[in-house]
């Protein structure tokens, strides 16, 4: 079996850096990509593969379908250095609605509970990610994850009206910086570990607030120092195939 590529022997595809049209990117390759709002990571995936011709193609590292941002794909020897890629710290531009809670801790499901959110401010907020998200902290996983248990996605029973119990894990938060809050919405940048929901990280700064939080906004800005602002939008991508081709 042949080992994963070191990540600085594998071309990296993205605005800065453009492949020629006659390239085999069997060999390996890597292409930094702005997933679009409402478009699922293997919405994106299928569109990519389909133009560059080559069936081993996958992600390091799944955006929600209402996330936008930097989503990495990795195609023929690179698909071995994906898990190199998913241990990268991320760092997340998250907009958190305080007020209203949802089933899947985000705006993709109906409110289900509603609390006053006017004594939250601006100090209080810092208060609480300081103490509460900062460091290494326990966290429970949302029901609408891709989480299995006795083989089912956790979704796949959420959406049965089924709940059952998760256990927390460990994740890191390493800095969190806000960059605006016009009650009731917060506008919050998250340098975190893998493995870090922020989907839970709203609900639960919600519930610590005495009030309620879903996510109503997330884009991914940063997966180690890849950027999302040199990452080409799917069309993008297919277009210079195309015209290159």
């Amino acid at each position: 079996m042949a080992k994963a590529l070191p990540l600085s022997q594998i071309p990296v595809f993205d605005k800065n850096h453009l492949p020629a049209f006659d390239s085999d990117f069997s060999e390996g390759a890597i292409f930094l990509i702005n997933k679009p709002k409402g478009w699922s990571s293997f919405d994106v995936v299928k569109f990519i593969r389909s133009r560059i011709k080559v069936k081993k193609t996958g992600h390091a590292g799944t955006l929600d379908p209402m996330a936008t941002g930097l989503l990495i794909l990795c195609c023929g020897r690179a698909t071995k250095s994906i898990s190199q890629i998913q241990e990268m710290p991320k760092i997340y531009n998250a907009e958190i609605t305080f007020g209203s809670a949802t089933a899947s801790y985000d705006a993709e499901s109906e409110v289900t509970e509603t609390a006053p959110f006017q004594h939250i401010t601006m100090d209080i907020i810092k208060d609480a990610l300081e103490k509460h998200f900062h460091g290494d902290i326990e966290q429970i996983p949302p029901m609408y994850s891709a989480l299995k248990k006795d083989g089912k996605k956790l979704y796949e029973l959420a959406r049965k009206g089924i709940e059952i119990e998760r256990e927390a894990r460990k994740v890191t938060i390493f800095d969190s910086e806000i960059t605006s809050f016009d009650a009731p919405v917060l506008d919050v940048n998250i340098h975190c570990s893998k493995g870090t929901y922020i989907r839970s990280l709203a609900h639960d700064l919600g519930n610590i607030l005495n009030s309620k939080a879903h996510l109503s906004g997330l884009e991914r800005t940063a997966i180690g120092s890849f950027l999302s602002k040199d990452a080409l939008s799917p069309h993008e991508f297919g277009d210079f195939l195309e015209k290159d081709g």
